[in-house]
């Protein structure tokens, strides 16, 4: 490392980097959470550098000794983060070298910075979806959970947030489980594509050592070695993917937040929240507030933002690597902690929703939701369905004018818009008729309802 420019590339340079520049161009404040991945990577490396011949058994165990010394230095909060060292990849680097002497120089052979920051994000991003899966996993039996308890309650289905036909409560939320489900393949899909190794790339060209990078892969239990040394060092792609799946679960939660906004208000009262998951008001004290679905809907738009930040970083970048890449962590390290906070926020709270079931019942005999059954019904006469659809549409205009339900109107009522309509119809017309004669596979019938969640707690359980 040169003396006169404190940096490790220093050899060629004749003065030190300007104090503000270096603060402009260090990563250290935000890439030393890769620590434990950039340590990892290293101690596969020399272990794949002695096996070649490039150090010696004694050097390559000096250098895990010391690095594992470190790892621990870092984790008691003892470890001394320098600006002037750039990133957490010098920080140890140079830590290394000061605890084992000249052989902590000897850890770069055969790689870059370019490769090692590749390997390094990808092995962290790697656990990050890990993680944020478990926590997938975590919604969705809470999910289940909450319908199994609510699959008989029925609630107004919407449709253009009007009522449109009844539902069960329980069914409602297994659409939810659904999404869930599309997340959870995506991140199984997105991940095999982060595990891809580039280390071995080097700068851009690959080494001119005898490294076996298959070795280093099986160490680090990558899937695959990247294939083109170019593409190592300068593909981003995984991270973009990354952050598409994560606005997409996003989109998900921000979709189940407006619902329990909703829910929650006087307007509808469906359900309410446990009183540790909402705030008050500083002014009004009857305020309870659903404060953290409100934040995760909010959240929702920087996730978005971290996604067209890294689309439009890599948009405009010649190969190979270039010093953009240095802001494709901020984007990427904000997107994980959000999707992961938000998935947690929702899984403790979601199995402690409390369902107001006579407030939904209530909604679902408003704004006649069985008139699509009263159709069904008549086609079932031998009338075509569009001849049903306007006799129906005639009973609701009187219902409205009339302020009476299709269930509330008497059989001589009903008979004035179709001599075919029977006793045999009020069967037709209660939320429990309407209900349970969808009976399908993916239907709103309560049978179906737990059937749906017999099969994906079973799929659960071999996640």
């Amino acid at each position: 490392m040169s003396k006169e420019t404190n940096q490790s590339w220093g050899g060629r340079f004749n003065e030190p980097v300007d104090a503000f520049v270096a603060r402009f161009t260090a990563s250290v404040d935000f890439d030393k959470r890769l620590y434990k991945h950039d340590i990892m990577g290293s101690i596969a490396h020399a272990k794949m550098l002695a096996e070649v011949g490039v150090l010696t058994n004694i050097e390559r165990d000096a250098i895990i000794e010391g690095l594992n010394q470190i790892q621990q230095e870092i984790e008691a909060g003892a470890f001394e983060w320098r600006v002037d060292l750039e990133d957490v990849h010098m920080n140890i680097e140079a830590k290394l070298t000061e605890r084992i002497g000249v052989t902590g120089k000897k850890l770069h052979t055969g790689r870059s910075r370019n490769d090692q920051v590749a390997t390094d994000i990808r092995l962290w991003l790697r656990d990050e979806i890990t993680r944020i899966q478990s926590e997938v996993i975590r919604l969705q039996q809470g999910i289940l959970d909450l319908a199994e308890r609510e699959a008989d309650t029925i609630m107004p289905g919407f449709t253009h947030l009007q009522t449109a036909q009844p539902v069960t409560f329980g069914h409602h939320l297994l659409a939810w489980f659904e999404m869930l489900s599309r997340d959870y393949e995506r991140l199984v899909d997105c991940r095999k594509r982060v595990n891809r190794m580039p280390l071995g790339s080097a700068a851009l060209a690959g080494t001119t050592y005898p490294i076996d990078r298959l070795v280093t892969c099986k160490l680090l239990d990558f899937e695959a070695v990247s294939g083109n040394s170019l593409d190592g060092v300068s593909d981003r792609d995984f991270a973009i993917e990354f952050c598409n799946v994560a606005s997409l679960i996003m989109m998900h939660l921000s979709r189940f937040s407006e619902e329990l906004v909703l829910w929650t208000s006087a307007q509808f009262r469906f359900i309410d929240l446990p009183d540790r998951f909402c705030t008050g008001s500083s002014i009004m004290p009857q305020k309870k507030n659903p404060d953290v679905p409100e934040l995760i809907r909010g959240k929702t738009g920087r996730v978005y933002g971290d996604l067209m930040g890294l689309l439009t970083l890599m948009k405009g970048q010649p190969l190979a690597y270039n010093k953009d890449n240095q802001e494709d962590k901020e984007p990427l390290f904000d997107a994980v902690d959000t999707v992961a906070d938000s998935l947690r926020a929702f899984a403790d709270m979601v199995p402690a929703i409390q369902a107001r079931r006579e407030n939904m019942r209530e909604a679902a005999l408003r704004g006649f939701s069985t008139a699509t059954d009263l159709a069904d019904y008549l086609v079932r006469k031998g009338l075509p369905f569009r001849d049903c659809h306007e006799i129906v549409g005639h009973a609701v205009r009187y219902g409205v004018e009339n302020n009476k339900d299709l269930a509330e109107m008497s059989l001589a009522e009903l008979r004035q818009f179709s001599d075919k309509i029977d006793n045999d119809v009020f069967a037709v017309l209660t939320l429990e008729g309407s209900v349970n004669a969808r009976n399908h596979l993916g239907g709103t019938a309560p049978t179906q309802v737990k059937q749906a969640i017999k099969r994906n707690k079973e799929l659960l359980a071999k996640a």
